[in-house]
């Protein structure tokens, strides 16, 4: 075979190749780590987020988008406990790793609980969110955590500057008080090619 056919069937081969699984992607802009479940020191940190990232000696960063109230969606209205449509404090950010955008990070709370609250200020709270509800007189008790892979809002494609095509990952996670009380609903949106999720087990709670 003469250099012009092997030119011509490797172009093919390629073309093939593009059409039964779609154009090759690039590598992602960057990779970052989200653990499930997220150890307690790390969540009780000044920011889960930065804490995580500059373990992994990612340069961390975080610009507040909104803070004020918004109806709840159908989803976020079942982990609060209260009526789709509700008015509920909403506390949105978005995360950076090496100035790229990952995530879109919004914490939901019920209006009859926290709306009067440091919690409602346009600001982070300091030292750290989990500190703010913990000195309203909040306990934890348990959280569940689901995750959605599926194509993103116009608006998440938009603020993390996503390919076209490329997916995200929502991870609900909604935590309740020691008495029951819905507390803390945060939804985190992941641009799905930039995130790796590590998945541990408690020591002695599984099988091989």
């Amino acid at each position: 075979m003469d250099d012009t056919a092997r030119k011509d069937t490797a172009a093919s081969a390629t073309g093939a190749a593009e059409g039964l699984a779609g154009p090759l992607r690039r590598p992602p802009r960057v990779l970052v780590r989200r653990a499930l479940p997220t150890e307690p020191a790390v969540r009780g940190s000044a920011s889960l987020f930065m804490t995580e990232a500059e373990r992994q000696g990612i340069r961390a960063g975080r610009r507040m988008l909104h803070v004020g109230t918004e109806p709840a969606a159908d989803h976020i209205a079942t982990a609060l406990r209260v009526e789709p449509g509700t008015e509920v404090l909403a506390r949105r950010k978005l995360l950076l790793a090496d100035d790229v955008p990952v995530r879109i990070a919004t914490s939901y709370f019920r209006l009859d609980l926290f709306g009067d609250t440091p919690l409602a200020d346009p600001d982070f709270v300091r030292p750290s969110l989990q500190a703010g509800i913990e000195a309203l007189g909040h306990r934890f008790g348990h959280a569940e955590e689901h995750l959605i892979a599926r194509p993103p809002t116009a608006f998440e494609e938009a603020t993390l500057e996503l390919d076209p095509g490329e997916w995200v990952v929502q991870i609900l996670r909604a935590g309740y008080g020691d008495d029951g009380t819905p507390v803390h609903t945060l939804e985190t949106i992941c641009a799905a090619s930039r995130h790796v999720f590590p998945i541990a087990q408690v020591t002695g709670a599984d099988e091989f």
